[in-house]
Order: structure tokens, then C-alpha cells, then sequence
């Protein structure tokens, strides 16, 4: 094989034995190893099988697209047709053009426009490319969870393939996408490529491996790669941290993505890199096991934070200037006790969700906001106007802290509260408690839109709406969505029946109420970190 000449370089991952996919698809990602282990114990392998399924899925479902859609990148060649002279104008045009077409193109496609001509046969090595190794499988492969996706046995292909590709052309590349290898038994070859990427540069590095072993150590060469704008991980153990070079650094990152990345130093990875990025806007953790994880987040250019299904214990935002957004969903616990959020230096913080009033014990500058105690001036956070609340309207507690919450974001606008599911339902707010609560400014003054999700007819969260539309003097909308019916036994039939809010009178004239029936899973959809961070999405929690 010729080291230049990209026509000579084979970069299809070949199919896999037959006898390998006549074995089908019944474990994928349990090695033998853990597939023994777990038999061992008397535990069904295909259980852990299908709880790994749920988490790549969910993963995958997370990550940004590459450049080139996988399915797009599979049609080029029969979209590709000659112009009706048959004259070649395409070449006429200048080197920067084709360039930008070459660093469009799959990067199979990419090395095979060198065959085109004398005049196209530099341009692959010369053209930063986009290599993802999704594209590198046949037409009718799947990179996912389906049962075309990628098994154990394509990995050897996918490995030499990118190796291959890898030292053929000199950089940089524009991204990178490698989500289809088992990687656990190519440390080797996976550090090898992560110095060829720091050597040559990468804008985009999306690495995900695919279990099990479940934390594949993630080598540290990767904290090596100074010229990345986005760097998402998944299904690693973090590299340790403490012999890396002080001058480490990533001038241009732009956006952080952690998933289901098992860390020793309980978050300081994260603060690691954090304070290494100094044009760092979005920061997306993902949680995939009970490791706690305490942050504290000093920033002068964070813009979006989101932190979903992750054993938080402690989340301090210290100093925060730019930060517009902060996510908290799904919040876990390791052992039932209450995560602490403080707030101290975020002046621009525009949305903030999805607080869980029994679960998060929220520190707005010095104060702690605690139920029955009345909000001081000093717990007040005026520059929220998107709030979203998970709320136990099943638990008196969690119901009761629902009011010290709102009064904390006095200039809220748009107010979206989820009813969390509730396993043991305790006793009922009093008749009068909204009422004696006192007023919550920004019902009365601000509120224009309510959603309010997975509803499911809590007597609790019934008097809370009733109050709601009482005294909401500028809502124009709000909008009820009651639970699949799989997990409660009331209906859209029963709220109209009950009459619950035709009976009141409602504070606003120009307002309109519609109900809707989920067909989500229990306890709703699951967060999209693409739309929780497209800022051309005023409200990304609208139903």
C-alpha cells in the first residue's frame, strides 16, 4: 500500500463471518467475561444485556449528528449524476471550493474523488475530513441498538480501517465520530489514534465505547488534543488527572459532553477540564452509575449547563457570569438524602430547571430556602424566566416547599411543573395552605404560559391549579397533560367531568386551557441536551 495515494487505502469494515451473524444478536454487549460473572451469581445475563441496550440507546439519543447524516452518507453515490453535455464544470471551480465539498463528504467518498482526475487528486489529502466510522459500514448497517448494529466481531475491521485512514492523510480533521468499536481490548490502537489526532488536530471528537468491560480506561492522550472544539465521551473511566503536564489546555473547546464516564475524583475531572477551556459555553453530564459527583462551577464564559441522572451531591455555581441556562433532571441519589444546589454569581441565568422541591435543597447566595420560612430578599433570583419544577404533589413535604420555590423567581414567565411519581402518598395539604401561603409575585405579575405534566389527579396537585388560575392575572395559556394512561387510572374524561377548573373563577380574561393524554413513558420524556442548548429555542420545555 502506497502511504500517499488514498486510492490504494481500503476503508469498508468488512462483514462479519457468518458464522459470527448466524449466531445472531441474543448477547452483544457483555463480553464472556460478565456473561460468566453473572451466571456465577444467578443473575440472567440477558437482563444486563438488555439494561445496557437502554443505556446506549439512550446515549446515542444524546449525542450531536455528525456533519453528514449516517443515512444521507449512504446515498451520495446514487444521488451523484453527470450533467447532460457531459462536460466536467465541477473541476473548473477553484481548490477552496472543492475543498469545502471534500470535507463535506463521507470520508469513503472523500478518498475516492482522488480517482476522479489529475486535477481532484490532492484535494483529499489536502481537505480537513470528517470520519466517522458509521459510514465505513455497508449500506443496511446500523450504528445503534437495532439488530444490524455493530457486534464484537465487526471491531477488528473498524480498527484497522481508522487506523488506516488515520495515518494516510495528514490533517487536520474537521471530526471525528468513533461510537461503533468494543474497545476494552484496543487500548493500544486507541492511544495510538488519539496521538495521531493530537499531532495532526481534530475540531470534533465524538468517543463512545461499547460495553462491556464497562470502564474501559480512556487513555490520557486524549487531554492531549489542543485543538478541539467539541469533545464528547461515553462509556469510559476518566484518565487520571494527577500526572497530567500543568500546561494542559483546550483554547478553543466550546462544548463539553461527559455520558456514563466513571470519574475517581467525584467531579473534579470535569472542573479539570473546565478550567482548562477558557471559551467554554455548553457543559452537558450525562450519569450512567452511582459514583457521587460534587462541582463547583467558576466560569467567566458557561452559558449552558446540564446535568441529567447523575448522583449530584453538591452543585455550586460560585461565579457564573454568561451562564443563561442550567439543567437539573433526573436527579439521583445514593443514598436518599437531599442534593445541594447553590447559586451564588449568575446574573444572566435565564432558565433553570427542573428543581425537585422534596429532593433539592436549594442555597440562593448565603440564604436556604426552606418551607414555612418566609423568602428574604437576599434568595431572590430575578433574572429567571423560565422555571421548571418536579413536584411530589403525593408528598405533604414536596408540596409545601412548591410555594417557597416560586417565590424565590419573582419575574418567572413560564412555569413548567411535572407531577413526579409517588410510591407512598402521605397527608393533604389544608384547604387554605395556597392561600395562606401568601402571594407568589410571579403568578400574580408574570406567568404567562403553565404546562403542567404527568398529571394524575393528586388532590394536591388539584388545589394547587385551582389557586393557580385564580390569581394568575397574565397567563394566556395553560396546557395539562395527563399521564399515560398505563400508569394512572384517570383520564381526560375525568378532569372535564370533574369540572375541576370550570368551577373557579379564573384571574385571567384571555386565557386558554388544553388538555392532552401522554404516550410517554413513566415520568415523561426523557431531556434532550440538543434542544436544552439550541438558543434559537426560547423555551425548550414547551410542550
Amino acid at each position: 500500500m502506497s502511504f500517499c495515494d488514498p486510492r490504494q487505502i481500503s476503508l469498508e469494515v468488512p462483514a462479519a463471518s457468518s458464522e459470527s451473524m448466524a449466531e445472531g444478536a441474543p448477547i452483544i454487549y457483555l463480553d464472556p467475561a460478565t456473561v460468566a460473572e453473572a451466571r456465577r451469581r444467578g443473575d440472567d445475563p440477558r437482563k444486563l444485556e438488555e439494561c445496557t441496550k437502554y443505556l446506549m440507546t439512550h446515549i446515542y439519543g444524546l449525542l450531536p449528528g455528525p456533519p453528514v447524516p449516517i443515512a444521507a452518507a449512504r446515498t451520495h453515490a446514487a444521488c451523484a449524476a453527470a450533467a447532460s453535455d457531459g462536460v466536467d464544470r465541477i473541476s473548473a471551480l477553484p481548490d477552496a471550493i472543492l475543498r469545502n465539498i471534500v470535507s463535506r463528504l463521507p470520508v469513503k467518498d472523500a478518498a475516492r474523488t482522488a480517482a476522479l482526475s489529475r486535477r481532484w487528486r490532492p484535494l483529499w489529502r489536502s481537505t480537513p475530513l470528517v470520519l466517522v466510522d458509521a459510514h465505513l459500514f455497508p449500506r443496511g448497517r446500523s450504528f445503534g441498538v437495532s439488530a444490524s448494529a455493530p457486534t464484537r466481531a465487526d471491531t477488528p475491521g473498524i480498527v484497522a480501517a481508522v487506523s488506516r485512514i488515520l495515518a494516510a492523510h495528514p490533517g487536520p480533521f474537521r471530526c471525528v465520530h468513533l461510537l461503533c468499536g468494543f474497545m476494552g481490548s484496543y487500548q493500544a490502537q486507541l492511544e495510538h489514534w488519539l496521538r495521531f489526532l493530537a499531532a495532526k488536530g481534530v475540531d470534533d471528537l465524538i468517543l463512545v465505547n461499547r460495553p462491556w468491560p464497562f470502564e474501559a480506561a480512556l487513555p490520557a492522550a486524549i487531554l492531549r488534543i489542543s485543538t478541539l472544539t467539541r469533545l464528547y465521551i461515553g462509556m469510559w473511566k476518566f484518565p487520571d488527572i494527577a500526572g497530567l503536564p500543568t500546561n494542559t489546555a483546550f483554547p478553543n473547546l466550546r462544548e463539553l459532553g461527559i455520558y456514563a464516564v466513571a470519574m475517581e475524583k467525584e467531579g473534579r475531572e470535569v472542573e479539570f477540564i473546565v478550567a482548562r477551556s477558557p471559551v467554554l459555553e455548553t457543559l452537558n453530564i450525562q450519569g450512567g452509575n452511582t459514583q457521587v459527583l460534587r462541582l463547583r462551577l467558576e466560569h467567566r464564559s458557561l452559558r449552558c449547563v446540564q446535568i441529567c441522572s447523575c448522583c449530584v451531591e453538591n452543585l455550586a455555581v460560585v461565579d457564573a457570569p454568561c451562564l443563561e441556562r442550567l439543567v437539573l433532571y433526573d436527579s439521583l441519589s445514593k443514598d436518599d438524602s437531599c442534593v445541594r444546589v447553590k447559586i451564588v454569581h449568575a446574573p444572566r441565568l435565564r432558565l433553570l430547571g427542573n428543581l425537585e422541591t422534596g429532593f433539592h435543597m436549594l442555597e440562593i447566595h448565603d440564604t436556604f430556602v426552606s418551607a414555612g420560612i418566609r423568602s428574604s430578599p437576599s434568595a431572590l433570583f430575578t433574572s429567571v424566566k423560565i422555571l421548571g419544577l418536579n413536584v411530589n404533589f403525593g408528598v405533604r413535604h414536596d408540596a409545601q416547599m412548591l410555594p417557597n420555590f416560586l417565590k424565590c423567581f419573582p419575574n418567572a414567565e413560564s412555569l413548567h411543573v411535572v407531577c413526579a411519581k409517588c410510591s407512598e402518598a402521605t397527608s393533604l395539604v389544608s384547604p387554605n395552605f395556597w392561600d395562606d401561603a401568601g402571594p407568589i409575585e410571579s403568578i400574580v405579575s408574570h406567568v404567562n404560559v403553565l404546562t403542567f405534566r404527568e398529571f394524575k389527579g393528586e388532590a394536591n396537585a388539584i388545589s394547587f391549579l385551582k389557586y393557580f388560575v385564580q390569581n394568575a392575572q397574565m397567563v394566556k395559556n395553560v396546557a395539562v397533560v395527563l399521564a399515560n394512561p398505563q400508569f394512572t387510572s384517570y383520564s381526560i374524561d375525568t378532569l372535564w367531568t370533574a369540572k375541576i377548573l370550570k368551577s373557579v373563577r379564573w384571574a385571567s380574561k384571555i386565557s386558554s386551557m388544553q388538555v392532552y393524554r401522554s404516550d410517554d413513558s413513566e415520568g415523561g420524556l426523557i431531556w434532550s441536551f440538543q434542544r436544552g442548548s439550541d438558543y434559537s429555542i426560547r423555551d425548550p420545555f414547551v410542550y
